[in-house]
């Protein structure tokens, strides 16, 4: 966590961050202190490209902490469909029985990835998750309540979940010194990322703000995942006060332009668009992740 921002009042929603290092992915488990009820968002599957394997020790880890810290768990919050990691939601479900939650424009990104890996079991219709939330939906957290922004840009499906005095932002923003979101997956819009970055950033400047990776930039030594309105607002490499929309847009899909694939984009996004689920088995029994070729 950022040394630099500042504690949370005594009753404030408790953050627990866990970063996975081979993704550079920051999973949070957040609670109320008064009832316990717990969420995870942005949970991590383990997975090895050498050799197609998975673990579920990262997940693991977070039901270890719910069961040591007497958490009840009500939800799996995905605030989009990462490209970047495999996600546990589908284990964690099995484990301990809570909804997958995401945004409801979902369905544009299966509808838009699902053909490429002849996902024929995907009907692009979000209904591999529980629940499909919109702008101003509210979820309910023991005393506190989970609102939902919708914010789209780096894809159609990304959602802000507004926790108390936090914000949890996924990959739209990065912390101040590394910038924003790449916008050119399909369905992304460096226009629609501004104006969903802007609308983050008119929340209160005290908003905690929990960010979904951390790529450790020049200039610093120490991964870093928490941030403020504030601090964003007042220092963002790419969007802080003052930068207009016409010059973000330019720089953004200027950068969106030397960034190469996400390493783990293929088997993410296959897996990721059944809510963490693998592919159906073939005939011989065994599961497959594909690759198309020369296809992105």
């Amino acid at each position: 966590m950022s040394a630099a921002t500042a504690a949370p009042a005594a009753n404030a929603l408790h953050v627990e961050g866990f970063f996975d290092p081979a993704t550079f992915t920051a999973t949070y488990v957040v609670h109320d202190p008064a009832t316990r009820r717990a969420a995870i968002i942005d949970p991590v599957l383990d997975y090895n490209p050498r050799n197609a394997r998975t673990s579920t020790k990262s997940a693991d880890a977070l039901l270890d902490y719910v069961a040591r810290e007497g958490l009840t768990l009500d939800w799996l919050l995905e605030t989009h469909a990462h490209a970047d990691h495999l996600s546990a939601a589908h284990y964690l479900r099995d484990q301990i029985g809570a909804p997958i939650v995401i945004g409801r424009h979902i369905t544009a990104v299966q509808k838009a990835f699902a053909p490429l890996f002849g996902a024929d079991d995907v009907t692009p219709d979000g209904s591999q998750f529980d629940r499909l939330v919109e702008e101003g939906d509210d979820l309910p957290l023991g005393d506190l309540s989970i609102r939902v922004m919708h914010t789209p840009g780096h894809t159609p499906a990304c959602v802000t979940y507004l926790i108390g005095d936090a914000a949890f932002v996924g990959d739209t923003l990065f912390m101040p010194d590394y910038g924003t979101a790449r916008s050119d997956f399909p369905g992304g819009s460096a226009e629609a990322l501004y104006a969903s970055i802007r609308k983050i950033l008119s929340l209160p400047p005290e908003t905690r703000m929990y960010v979904g990776h951390d790529y450790l930039p020049a200039g610093r030594t120490e991964y870093a995942f928490e941030t403020s309105v504030a601090a964003q607002n007042a220092g963002n490499v790419h969007i802080h006060a003052g930068v207009s929309e016409a010059d973000f847009v330019a720089q953004r899909e200027a950068r969106n332009a030397l960034l190469e694939a996400p390493a783990l984009i293929l088997p993410s996004l296959q897996v990721n668009i059944r809510a963490g689920a693998m592919p159906p088995a073939e005939s011989n029994g065994k599961t497959y992740l594909k690759l198309p070729i020369n296809a992105l």
